[in-house]
């Protein structure tokens, strides 16, 4: 049985109410251990409703909440912590804000000197990628999956593997080293609907 866990990232824009029903039976469907609300142009106020909604769906379940990008917001809103880029607050700044308590993950992208900065600033987990072409990290740098192994020899601090995953790909990354896998449009585009792929991934990482 794989160590990796599923990282869930929400679609950029949804219709709360209705996406909360489906976020129930995707986390029901199998072992998730993040969710990370992504919602790219929303105002702040829009956010906090947003996270009034889904931060209790998944912590209910066990599966910690997070916010993308404003760990201000993730504060004022209860989550569980938040993830920043690198155009966001400064790891050590939302490390500073969020006290030691609330979880704190960085984009590294492929770079490893950004993971040692990241991991030295008070990160919990680095992300890195894409690995593979995605719709959702369209702008990001390519990754190789070299850097995954590296990381998991030299560092105790969990890697976020992210960038086009899919139950194809997915054994790439996990083989490689990959604590969590990042996963978006293959969850909430998957054919047979977000549960039967939240299902799908918790039998390949229990192989």
């Amino acid at each position: 049985m794989s160590d990796c866990r599923l990282y869930l990232i929400t679609p950029s824009a949804f219709e709360p109410v209705a996406f909360s029903e489906t976020l129930k039976a995707a986390l029901d469907a199998g072992d998730v251990a993040c969710l990370q609300l992504r919602l790219k142009g929303a105002g702040d106020d829009e956010v906090k409703r947003v996270c009034e909604r889904l931060a209790p769906v998944a912590q209910s379940r066990g599966v910690a909440f997070l916010v993308n990008d404003r760990p201000d917001l993730a504060l004022a809103a209860g989550a569980d912590g938040a993830h920043v880029g690198q155009d966001d607050m400064a790891v050590a700044a939302a490390r500073k804000l969020l006290g030691k308590d609330r979880i704190l993950g960085a984009t590294c992208h492929g770079s490893r000197h950004l993971a040692m900065e990241a991991s030295e600033a008070g990160a919990d987990y680095v992300a890195f990628g894409a690995f593979f072409p995605s719709a959702t990290k369209a702008e990001a740098s390519p990754a190789d999956r070299e850097i995954l192994s590296w990381w998991s020899e030299i560092c105790e601090i969990p890697c976020v593997a992210i960038g086009g995953i899919t139950l194809a790909n997915a054994p790439l990354l996990v083989e490689a080293g990959a604590d969590f896998l990042a996963v978006s449009g293959s969850v909430w585009g998957h054919q047979d609907g977000p549960a039967a792929a939240v299902a799908a991934f918790a039998r390949l990482l229990a192989a």
